[in-house]
C-alpha cells in the first residue's frame, strides 16, 4: 500500500482504457514516450513482455490492454513507484487487464536480484525499455535523487540495460527502446552482438524539424541488418495538437503498425513477433 503522505495523481491513458496512479512529484512521470514504447508492439502479441524499469507502469499497463494475449511482467526498483502500479492494478478501471499483469520489485542491472525476484534468463518473449539516459557526469543531475536515478545512468551506461535484456530475452525475441536521438550510437553499440535486425523510427516534433526521439526494434541473435526507416511526425506545422495517427495511439489504443505502414513491413509481422 502507499504512504498517505505521499502524493499521487490518477491518469487517464488511452482514452480511459489504463488508469495509471503517478507520484505528484519527485519522480519521473510517464507521458508520450511510455505510450509510443508500448505501441511498438501489436494487437496479436502473445506470450510474456516485461517492461523493463517500469516505473508507475504506464507502458505494461498499455501494452496489456491492447493485446489480450499477453502477460506483462512490469520491473521497477524504486519501492514507491512499485506501490503506484500494485495499487493501479487494483483500479476498477484495469480490470479488463489486471489479471495479466504481475508487478516485481528488483534491481534489473544486477544478474543475482533478477534471479532472487524469478527474473530468468531468456524467460521473456519481449521487452519494453525506456532508460535512463544521460551518461553519469555529462549533465548536472537533479537535485531529487529519485528523478536523478531515473534519467542518469550508472557506471556501465546503456551497456548494463541491453546486457539485462539479452539476459531475459529469449533467442529470437524482441526488445523495443525508446531513447533520445543523440543515444542512438549509443544503443547501436549496446545491441552489436546482442540484438540484430534493428528497425529504427525516428520520431520528429514536425515535419521540418530535427528527430528527438528514436525507437528502436531489435532480435535477440538476429544478423539481419539494420533499417533506418521513414520517420513519424508527431504534430502538424503549426500549433501543438497532434496528427490523426498519433491520436489514435493516444486516444484509441491503436499500434504504430496500424497507424505507420513502414512499421508493419513483413520482417515486423506479428508472426515474426510472438513465440512459436
Amino acid at each position: 500500500m502507499l504512504d498517505t503522505a505521499f502524493e499521487t495523481t490518477t491518469d487517464a491513458f488511452l482514452g480511459g482504457l489504463v488508469e495509471a496512479v503517478q507520484p505528484a512529484r519527485g519522480h519521473h512521470r510517464s507521458g508520450l514516450d511510455a505510450i509510443i514504447l508500448a505501441a511498438a508492439l501489436g494487437r496479436g502479441v502473445r506470450g510474456r513482455v516485461v517492461d523493463m524499469g517500469a516505473g508507475a507502469g504506464v507502458a505494461g499497463f498499455s501494452l496489456a490492454a491492447r493485446a489480450r494475449a499477453a502477460h506483462v511482467v512490469l520491473v521497477e526498483r524504486e519501492v514507491e513507484l512499485v506501490a503506484c502500479a500494485r495499487e493501479a492494478l487494483a483500479r476498477p478501471g484495469n480490470a479488463d487487464f489486471a489479471d495479466r499483469v504481475d508487478v516485481v520489485c528488483a534491481d534489473l542491472l544486477a544478474g543475482e536480484a533478477r534471479k532472487a525476484a524469478g527474473l530468468l534468463p531468456g524467460s521473456f518473449d519481449h521487452a519494453l525499455m525506456n532508460p535512463p539516459f544521460h551518461d553519469r557526469g555529462s549533465v548536472r543531475a537533479s537535485p531529487d535523487d529519485f528523478r536523478a536515478r531515473a534519467h542518469v545512468l550508472g557506471d556501465g551506461g546503456l551497456d548494463d540495460w541491453f546486457r539485462a535484456a539479452a539476459a531475459l530475452i529469449r533467442p529470437q525475441g524482441t526488445l523495443a527502446a525508446i531513447l533520445p536521438a543523440d543515444r542512438l550510437p549509443a544503443v547501436l553499440t549496446a545491441c552489436d552482438g546482442r540484438f540484430g535486425g534493428l528497425a529504427v523510427l525516428p520520431l520528429h516534433p514536425r515535419a521540418e524539424e530535427p528527430a528527438t526521439r528514436v525507437l528502436v526494434r531489435g532480435v535477440k541473435g538476429s544478423r539481419a541488418t539494420m533499417r533506418l526507416l521513414p520517420g513519424l511526425i508527431l504534430h502538424g506545422m503549426a500549433g501543438s495538437a497532434f496528427l490523426p495517427g498519433l491520436v489514435a495511439i493516444l486516444r484509441d489504443g491503436a499500434s504504430l503498425a496500424d497507424i505507420h505502414p513502414v512499421w508493419s513491413d513483413p520482417l515486423w509481422g506479428e508472426a515474426a513477433i510472438n513465440p512459436t
